[in-house]
């Protein structure tokens, strides 16, 4: 490395963030950038380690001491290249991802991590403004077409690999503009859409066709697909949201969260709303399930202007220590504060909600709920628990955002009309390593494979989905399998 003693030289810093009272009164990302010195030294902590692990804790198989090197030596096209060899979209990683890299940082076992999310954020926006960045689609095509179902990060991962390989790519998309979740569903204070649309533009350049408001299975027939491409690619996600179908589920102000946080992204977007509006403004808000979806709800009602917001997690607060059973270098099971519950946020750990309940004109006004013990083995993994007798309460809500995960991709449709094989789970189902259903010429990448994920993950499945569907195609390959196998998941 650059500064073989950079590690225990300089300490892991982060770029300043707004002030939360500043922050909550708009929408835009608010995460500043490191100095030209800062981002050095940051680079300087990557250790000369021997066995990167950081490698098998990226699910991209990331080349990261590398990169972190050229930013050392402020090689920048080098430490974009380097970068973009496994990784489509750092600037969409180095912005949403819980970077499992850092947890698996050699440093992390008795130091904080080398700042790996931030220094990919910082090469790519650097690549972008020095003009690095540029279509790379060969002139010579293959003659072969691929439909890919679905624009979220695995689509459009799949289509960049598939577009470098030669071959001419349409992404069919439901919705009106490209970007699934990235762009309905994280909200803009975390990804403001012109980073989106920049990248859009690219894989246009490059040759990627788009069509929008168009959902297979309903639009246009899923035969149509099999029948007029050589090869198709799976990649709707899993959006059946999971449901808490207890007393009182049917009463008004109770609302599954994506619909929510998709609502928000069009507003700020001044898109037009295609449903009933749903806002925070003046309500006391909770928000059941502690993930990063429930985060960004909390984030997002406090833009709103929510009267005051709660959150409930049903398993019990995690300590600020690694416990035994996520030991070094899986990622920990550790108490997180997130931006958004920096802003304000009521949280609650080890709450169990029996009912809604609601006033006479069928509103919701307040949720009964207990508090729960957990019985856990001797790793400190939960395996039942117990209502504490006496706990029973109500809590004021005239709004509650269920945000407790997703079930399964959608069925009816595109994936019944195709016959393809699921999982017990709802999950599309795929030869081993192969990504190839049980149609032939119809492949499947991301959470419609493996179950809801990691954006990450989603761009690693995207790619090796290619690499597949490539090889299917013409018999060889040219296109890079990752680096490592991302072992901890």
């Amino acid at each position: 490395m650059g500064h073989i003693t950079g590690f225990k030289e300089f300490e892991r810093e982060l770029p300043a963030k707004a002030a939360p009272q500043e922050r909550v009164a708009h929408n835009r990302e608010f995460v500043g950038l490191y100095s030209e010195d800062q981002l050095t030294k940051q680079a300087a902590r990557c250790m000369d380690c021997g066995i990167p692990f950081c490698h098998s804790g990226c699910p991209l198989g990331n080349i990261i001491p590398e990169f972190n090197d050229a930013v050392y030596q402020q090689d920048w096209e080098e430490a974009y290249r380097i970068l973009s060899s496994t990784n489509n979209f750092p600037e969409f990683t180095g912005r949403i991802c819980p970077a499992p890299c850092e947890s698996a940082c050699v440093l992390s076992i008795n130091r904080a991590p080398v700042a790996i999310e931030e220094i990919e954020k910082h090469i790519i926006e650097i690549a972008f403004s020095k003009g690095y960045v540029q279509p790379t689609a060969p002139v010579l095509k293959s003659g072969k077409t691929v439909a890919v179902v679905g624009s979220g990060p695995a689509g459009l991962a799949a289509a960049a690999q598939l577009t470098k390989a030669g071959h001419s790519v349409t992404v069919f998309e439901r919705d009106d503009l490209p970007g699934g979740l990235l762009r309905y569903g994280v909200p803009d204070f975390k990804l403001e859409k012109w980073v989106i649309d920049r990248r859009i533009q690219l894989l246009e350049e490059d040759g990627v066709v788009f069509r929008c408001n168009t959902e297979i299975g309903k639009d246009l027939p899923a035969n149509v697909l099999t029948d007029s491409f050589d090869a198709v690619v799976l990649s709707g996600g899993a959006t059946v949201p999971r449901d808490l179908p207890i007393t009182g589920r049917d009463l008004q102000g109770i609302h599954f969260a994506m619909p929510y946080l998709t609502q928000h992204n069009r507003r700020v977007s001044s898109l037009p709303l295609t449903e009933e509006e749903v806002l925070a403004t003046g309500l006391d808000v909770v928000v059941i399930g502690s993930g990063d979806t429930g985060s960004d709800c909390v984030g997002t009602a406090n833009r709103q202007q929510a009267r005051s917001v709660t959150q409930f997690a049903m398993m019990h607060q995690p300590g600020t220590e690694r416990p035994a059973h996520t030991p070094w270098p899986q990622e920990p099971a550790i108490f997180r504060t997130s931006t958004s519950h920096e802003e304000g946020c009521q949280r609650y750990w080890g709450i169990h909600t029996k009912a809604f309940l609601g006033d006479a004109q069928g509103q919701v006004r307040a949720l009964l709920v207990t508090d729960v013990t957990w019985e856990t083995d001797v790793l400190g993994r939960r395996l039942r628990f117990e209502e504490i007798a006496g706990s029973e309460r109500e809590i004021p809500c005239q709004l509650v955002l269920l945000a407790v995960g997703f079930a399964s991709p959608q069925y009816a449709g595109l994936l019944e009309q195709l016959g393809v094989t699921v999982d017990e789970r709802g999950n599309v189902r795929a030869a081993e390593g192969s990504y190839q259903t049980s149609v032939p010429n119809v492949f499947v990448a991301g959470d419609m494979r493996r179950g809801q994920s990691l954006v990450v993950w989603a761009i690693s499945e995207g790619r090796e989905a290619a690499r597949k569907v490539d090889l299917f195609l013409t018999g060889k390959t040219a296109l890079p399998s990752k680096n490592a196998v991302g072992m901890f998941t």
